[in-house]
């Protein structure tokens, strides 16, 4: 399962050589990837722009990125958006211009891309300081040091490994004590949270606009970033920020000036999601829901440890002996279910294991059959049992 060339797709089924599998490897949650009203929008969308402006954004943008900018301001509840082709590119553009000469507090897993940013910032002149995984008081510990202003707080949304949210409100309430900005990577929240109200179908929420508003939060002092390639199926990446920090990035950040745009089909799959997730958002969330918590029974029931306690579709199973990863990786596939492998040195040999991600667009009858490999995979390898983490901790 690394470096798969997948050679034919039908629905959430694909073909490596002669073998057909189950795809839950695949981070399209809402399904848009294979929604037969997005893919309809493309050829008009081609024949009006051609396949791609090949403008950098500081030369001229599409018309399409304002609607797209103004929409996703209006759906997140901030002040301002900028949309840029990457979540990558955004890390590390953005960080260093946050950062300037200042002191940047790094939480200790963060994602591999948010390091990176920050190691730009660094060879530009910030001080590097990391806190505790899911940690708010040794963050609060470390700001009440010394250090230069300004500070930058770095942090990701829902944990693209545990799948689960960090305590978001004590994060923001630290941030805006000590005059700092919390910079939130919501790669994976996008899309699938969202506010919470009396009519939700699920406990994603609704609108699925993002942590911020999960959680009830106000934009204060936090910068929020977030990617299309997941949820929305498409190649662009926004940050939510105030409109003069906006304004400050079309001159600072250098995927603004300088980088290739998003290709038009990916503009209008943006666009053609927005309204679909107007109309059927909040319904295929529900369905979402109800397929991750079958899995979640099922390790339950199995007496299988997962570090998910949030009930997103990111659910990660750790073995118990990290040497059978390639074994187990094998079952799986030899059985027809394909999954994100998580292998050492890519995470602690205690939580060596694979991911499974659920999407809108896996059949019940895919779901099923995961579920019947699970068992059969926990009759041949031992999985870590419930209370492992807090045996651990």
């Amino acid at each position: 399962m690394t470096d798969a060339v997948i050679d034919a797709i039908d629905g959430r089924r694909i073909r490596i050589g002669e073998r057909w599998l189950a795809d839950f490897a695949s981070c399209n949650y809402l399904g848009f990837d294979l929604d037969p009203e997005i893919i309809g929008v493309v050829p008009e969308y081609l024949a009006k722009w051609g396949t791609h402006p090949s403008w950098s954004r500081l030369l001229g943008s599409p018309v399409l990125y304002e609607q797209i900018e103004e929409r996703l301001a209006d759906l997140l509840g901030c002040e301002d958006t900028l949309v840029l082709p990457t979540i990558t590119l955004i890390h590390m553009s953005v960080i260093p211009v946050l950062a300037g000469s200042g002191t940047i507090f790094l939480e200790s897993r963060a994602h591999k891309t948010i390091y990176d940013g920050c190691m730009v910032a660094q060879a530009h002149g910030a001080t590097l300081k990391r806190f505790a995984f899911e940690d708010p008081e040794d963050l609060e510990r470390l700001l009440q040091e010394a250090h230069p202003s300004p500070r930058l707080v770095c942090l990701d949304g829902i944990n693209s490994m545990t799948g689960n949210p960090p305590d978001l409100h004590a994060f923001a309430r630290i941030a805006r004590d000590y005059d700092a900005v919390l910079y939130v990577d919501d790669a994976h929240g996008f899309g699938v949270i969202g506010e919470r109200g009396p009519e939700e179908p699920s406990p994603y929420g609704l609108r699925g606009n993002s942590i911020v508003r999960h959680f009830g939060e106000s934009y204060e002092n936090v910068v929020l970033v977030g990617g299309f390639s997941k949820a929305y199926s498409s190649l662009a990446a926004f940050v939510a920020c105030p409109t003069e920090l906006k304004r400050l990035l079309k001159t600072a950040a250098p995927p603004y000036l300088y980088s290739g745009p998003s290709p038009v089909a990916s503009l209008a799959t943006v666009i053609a999601g927005f309204d679909v997730n107007d109309a059927r958002g909040d319904a295929i969330r529900a369905d979402l829901w109800r397929k991750a918590e079958q899995v979640l029974d099922c390790l339950d029931r199995l007496g299988a440890h997962t570090p998910n306690r949030s009930g997103f579709p990111l659910i990660e199973v750790p073995l118990v002996d990290h040497e059978e990863i390639a074994d187990a990786g094998r079952f799986l596939f030899d059985h027809g279910i394909y999954v994100t492998l998580a292998a050492y040195p890519l995470v602690p040999k205690s939580e060596v294991g694979f991911r499974i991600q659920m999407t809108a667009a896996n059949t019940q009858a895919e779901v099923e059959q995961l579920v019947d490999v699970l068992g059969r995979l926990a009759e041949r390898f031992e999985l870590q049992p419930v209370g492992t983490a807090e045996v651990a901790a």
